[in-house]
């Protein structure tokens, strides 16, 4: 696979797929689904979930991935290409500022929980995190200053693997690790099926209470928990579409994307929950869950320490690769925008991320801090992406670049689907975040 850019192409389309799963697949995946499906019908919950999966899969995830193919670089670029079509191209790019600093903005607070997780995977791999209470052990991760030295780890790891790889890099990192995060959690899942009471933890999951498919407050986490499970920001997806191949199909990788994230929100949720439930431990979401709730479970299975580790591990591969595509977002841009070199693109990304962060380590200041990113900036650039690509570039020319390696035409229902259906629905994730105060 060929591509013109600077930083390189992906090598397969399988590469392309894993890197895409890699950035979808993080902390809402793990710390939210579980318990949001239990709360909210158990497995009644799954059907407006799958309904919103379908459609951001789709249209939400192709619309990005399609017009960084087609402008041949990032967010900063592809918001000036889709505006210049209306001789607007200065304001396309200045709107383009809105997701980029939402995906750096979620990169800072991101590696500050990614730190936690190595905190606690060497807690569990010394024996610390199962012998000390679990409560006190977070408590002092999340303290100011409380975690610096992992913290910046995460930094260093995600910033190295992209200065001396960029695509190759990414692609390599992703098939090594996406694959290993789906063997662990599937390990996991069936250990945790033999432990006596998981039967209720299965309950929780899979036992539909249909009266909750009645309720609008189903219907808008089924609907949050999709959208952002994806990933779908306006700014991370166009960067990684920017290095696709022309002979690729867009469409079919999207709905490949959209396939493995729920796939890995489902085996997470089959090893948590009934863990948890097998032990009596109420359910939990967040933090709480990864960092209290689970390692009280461990404590009490044999080897447990083996598993506490196998768990903090495949959490922190999907924490790093998530961070790696915020990174890649912001690089890429600076790298075009500004004329900058790959590796002080990537060092200045680093500094700020880490700078940033060591001022909210504490919990409260990264809470409040995620809060504002994912309620406020983050929809609102997915919106702007959304309304950008199928309304101001529009559908013949994105259509144009979504056939390229078809071997069939867009199906009829595609663009209707997009423009009355996707974008309003972007609109509405953006404000009911806000009422909500969250919803994915």
């Amino acid at each position: 696979m060929k591509n013109p850019h600077k930083n390189g192409g992906f090598g397969s389309r399988f590469g392309f797929v894993l890197a895409c799963v890699g950035s979808a697949v993080g902390m809402g995946n793990i710390w939210l689904f579980p318990y949001r499906v239990g709360q909210y019908g158990g497995a009644a919950f799954l059907i407006p979930y799958f309904l919103f999966i379908c459609i951001f899969g789709s249209v939400g995830l192709s619309a990005e991935f399609a017009v960084g193919r087609r402008a041949g670089t990032g967010t900063l670029g592809a918001y000036r290409y889709c505006w210049a079509s209306r001789g607007k191209g200065g304001f396309g790019a200045a709107l383009g500022w809105i997701p980029l600093l939402g995906s750096l903005g979620i990169a800072i607070g991101y590696s500050i929980i990614v730190g936690w997780i190595l905190r606690a995977l060497w807690g569990s791999a010394t024996g610390r995190i199962l012998t000390e209470d679990a409560s006190a052990f977070f408590s002092a991760a999340t303290g100011p200053l409380g975690s610096v030295p992992w913290h910046t780890l995460v930094i260093a790891i995600a910033a190295l693997l992209l200065m001396f790889g960029a695509t190759k890099g990414i692609e390599k990192v992703n098939k090594v690790l996406m694959p290993l995060f789906f063997i662990l959690f599937a390990l996991l899942a069936v250990r945790v099926a033999f432990l006596p009471g998981a039967a209720e933890g299965y309950r929780f999951l899979l036992i539909p209470k249909w009266e909750y498919l009645l309720q609008v407050d189903t219907w808008v986490m089924a609907m949050g928990q999709a959208f952002f499970s994806l990933s779908i920001t306006g700014s991370g997806m166009i960067v990684y579409g920017t290095y696709l191949s022309k002979q690729e199909d867009i469409l079919h990788a999207s709905v490949q994307t959209a396939v493995f994230d729920t796939i890995a929100a489902l085996l997470a949720a089959f090893a948590i929950m009934p863990a948890v439930f097998a032990f009596g431990i109420a359910p939990s979401s967040g933090p709480p869950l990864l960092f209290i709730t689970l390692p009280n479970v461990f404590r009490q299975i044999p080897l447990g320490r083996v598993f506490a580790a196998f768990f903090f591990l495949s959490v922190a591969f999907a924490g790093i690769t998530s961070l790696i595509n915020m990174f890649e977002a912001v690089c890429e841009s600076w790298q075009t925008r500004f004329g900058l070199k790959r590796k002080p693109a990537v060092a200045i990304c680093a500094a700020i991320t880490l700078l940033v962060g060591l001022f909210i380590e504490e919990e409260a200041k990264m809470g409040a801090w995620m809060d504002t990113v994912s309620i406020y900036v983050i929809p609102f650039g997915a919106l702007l992406g959304a309304i950008s690509i199928y309304f101001i570039l529009g559908p013949k020319e994105i259509g144009d670049e979504l056939g390229s390696g078809r071997t069939s035409r867009l199906p009829g229902w595609f663009f209707p689907l997009a423009r009355y259906v996707y974008v309003p629905l972007a609109l509405i994730v953006f404000c009911l975040g806000i009422v909500y105060q969250g919803i994915g």
